[in-house]
């Protein structure tokens, strides 16, 4: 095996931090999208708190919901689960974390409030949509200690 194939973390036991951080995100972010159909159901997809005649007000800890929004919620989920298996395809999360969420983050500055907000958000959820945006950079970009001679790489 490579020096360079057992820095992905294939191969290995123990991952890497950006590997947990990936898998906890992921985690979360699964089991929230999994709450959120027992707030919301399954009616009014794309319903919004002020939205007519769809208006949907349902919300989770204080960030507002809608069915579409578990949907994203569980998607993201799974796909850092999936993708927690190796450093490169944490690396690979963390950047669709930031890109996403960082849309998502500036989506939501124009959208809350709005007739066609179809993701329902709120301040509280631009916020956390900014944080993760955040994660995901830090997962993307910070740097691993190699188990050879100590050094750090962001592989």
């Amino acid at each position: 095996m490579s020096a360079a194939s057992n820095r992905t973390g294939a191969g290995r036991g123990a991952m890497t931090w950006p590997q947990m951080l990936a898998l906890a995100v992921g985690a979360v972010y699964l089991l929230i999208g999994i709450i959120g159909f027992f707030i919301t159901g399954f009616e009014n997809f794309f319903g919004n708190e002020a939205g007519t005649p769809h208006h949907v007000d349902a919300n989770l800890l204080g960030f507002m919901i809608n069915p579409m929004h578990n949907v994203v919620h569980i998607l993201i989920g799974v796909a850092g689960l999936a993708l927690a298996r190796t450093l490169s395809g944490a690396r690979t999360y963390g950047w669709l974390l930031a890109v996403g969420y960082g849309a998502a983050f500036l989506y939501g500055l124009f959208a809350v409030g709005k007739e066609w907000d179809f993701l329902n958000l709120n301040w509280a959820d631009n916020i956390l949509h900014l944080l993760t945006a955040v994660v995901g950079l830090v997962i993307a970009l910070g740097p691993v200690r190699t188990a050879v001679g100590g050094r750090t790489d962001r592989v």
